[in-house]
């Protein structure tokens, strides 16, 4: 059996939930955060302690975009050569971590419907 790794949340993902919260208000489901906040401490983050490899390889899946590419190239380069990104789908939501030694990082969070809807909003 994996030991145990410590897992620690960044300040990125600790923004990220607060963006969640404020999504689910906004939507008027404001218990589902609570939901959420309940899962990651009983299930997803005791089974990224027991199994960090549990999510997809985050570096396998290399972007088409050229934003995309230089983004994921900034990721990989942060991460270094002895680490591990991986993406894992809860539910309703998309959680990036990495795995360096004895410890698992919580990088991001998003809610699946966080994407933008709004085109001529964001891009007339």
């Amino acid at each position: 059996m994996p030991r145990a790794r410590s897992v620690l949340v960044t300040r990125n993902f600790d923004r990220n939930l607060a963006a969640i919260r404020d999504f689910l208000e906004a939507a008027g489901a404001p218990a589902a955060f609570g939901e959420l906040v309940g899962r990651l401490a009983s299930e997803v983050i005791p089974n990224l302690q027991r199994f960090p490899a549990l999510g997809a390889d985050f570096i396998a899946r290399a972007p088409l975009s050229a934003d995309g590419i230089a983004l994921f190239e900034k990721v990989v380069k942060a991460a270094g050569p002895h680490s591990q990104v991986r993406q894992l789908i809860d539910g309703d939501y998309l959680i990036l971590y990495l795995a360096w030694g004895d410890t698992v990082y919580l990088l991001s969070i998003k809610h699946h419907r966080q994407l933008s809807f709004d085109l001529l909003g964001h891009w007339p």
